[in-house]
């Protein structure tokens, strides 16, 4: 009888261990999702304030409207940094965030970077016309 005890007290913990771990990995990436977009949404006029004096003062300034959103990695589902968009300042108010879209070609990688009217991801990104990626800001996590 307490041998028997003491197995289901061992499945017990073991599971009770594996659900840890589970939602260990799951939090991970909902910091991810949530700390870089409210990094973000925080610093976004000051990032885009610093890019367009940095770009000016390499007379490299853009013309159009400009605004900082996050990056979101179509495939993984995650915020992975920000982006400086410009365009009509119309359209550039439509932006909520630029969409990441990776591909394998042989030994190459291709990278996509479009501006969209989202910022869920997982929804279906839908492209804002007349705006386009200005600057990346890559953010660690």
């Amino acid at each position: 009888m307490k041998i028997k005890r003491y197995k289901i007290l061992l499945v017990a913990v073991g599971l009770a261990a594996v659900s840890v771990a589970a939602f260990a990995i799951d939090l991970g990436d909902v910091l991810k999702v949530v700390g870089i977009g409210a990094l973000v949404s925080e610093f976004r006029e000051p990032l885009n304030r610093t890019i367009n004096d940095t770009l000016k003062e390499n007379d490299a300034e853009v013309m159009g409207a400009t605004k900082v959103v996050p990056i979101f990695s179509v495939g993984r589902g995650v915020f992975v940094g920000a982006a400086q968009i410009v365009g009509v300042p119309e359209a550039v108010k439509k932006v909520q965030a630029v969409a990441q879209v990776e591909i394998a070609m042989g030994d190459a990688k291709l990278q996509a970077y479009i501006p969209v009217s989202t910022k869920t991801p997982g929804k279906n990104p839908q492209r804002v016309p007349n705006v386009g990626v200005s600057a990346l800001i890559d953010i660690r996590v």
